[in-house]
């Protein structure tokens, strides 16, 4: 299940985050007979999440790192892999952007997106290259175990800008109720995740709407 959002003030030229996916928990336990998906959740499967294996969803999401703010997601088992809804992302955020006449300038994303179809659909692609690819190219954009970057200085440069998807995903569990979800299926888990992106984006307008930016990712400022 996939959703956009209709951004409310973009500048000409946007760069968008492309990130790895954030893993939403199943209300459920595994089936008896077969680990690898839902008992009481049957559409939920188990994949990676940040260190080890879980049964749930993922939530993709592409943003703009400028403002933080989420321009287009897709929900899937959590067993799926990030590539395969990259490049639908990447149109449906194309078409967003041209909605506000802007257009996409370049994509940050982790080297798991590293892709040449992904690549040739972008401007400028700042995605580091895996280990396993152009092993004797040298001045390529590469990041080791440690998250440390090599290559070109203003690919290490907009590359740091990636931990800003992180922070809206961290910003969508603690504060807006993402990782307390007791809904099962993956529509009734877009559903949920679905309100969460939402106020996060009515947040971050009734803040610009106040002038009072800061707030931007304070619900609790406008609850008092």
């Amino acid at each position: 299940m996939k959703n956009d959002f209709e951004p409310f003030q973009f500048f000409a030229s946007v760069q968008v985050s492309l990130d790895y996916a954030s893993f939403i928990k199943a209300w459920s336990t595994r089936h008896p007979l077969n680990s690898q998906k839902g008992y009481s959740d049957e559409e939920a499967r188990v994949g990676r999440t940040e260190r080890t294996f879980g049964l749930g969803y993922k939530l993709h999401l592409a943003i703009d790192s400028q403002t933080m703010l989420p321009l287009t997601c897709a929900f899937a088992s959590a067993n799926q892999n990030e590539k395969k809804h990259s490049l639908n992302m990447l149109e449906k955020t194309k078409l967003i952007l041209k909605r506000s006449a802007a257009r996409l300038r370049s994509v940050i994303a982790d080297s798991q997106y590293s892709d040449s179809k992904l690549r040739k659909a972008v401007d400028e692609a700042v995605i580091p290259y895996p280990a396993n690819q152009k092993r004797d190219v040298k001045g390529l954009l590469r990041v080791d175990k440690k998250f440390r970057t090599y290559g070109p200085e203003d690919q290490k440069r907009e590359y740091h800008k990636r931990p800003h998807i992180e922070a809206v995903y961290s910003f969508l569990k603690t504060q807006y109720s993402l990782a307390i979800n007791k809904v099962r299926d993956v529509r009734n888990v877009a559903s949920y995740a679905l309100y969460s992106l939402l106020c996060l984006v009515l947040n971050r307008e009734a803040a610009q709407n106040l002038r009072r930016p800061d707030k931007a990712i304070s619900p609790t400022y406008f609850n008092t």
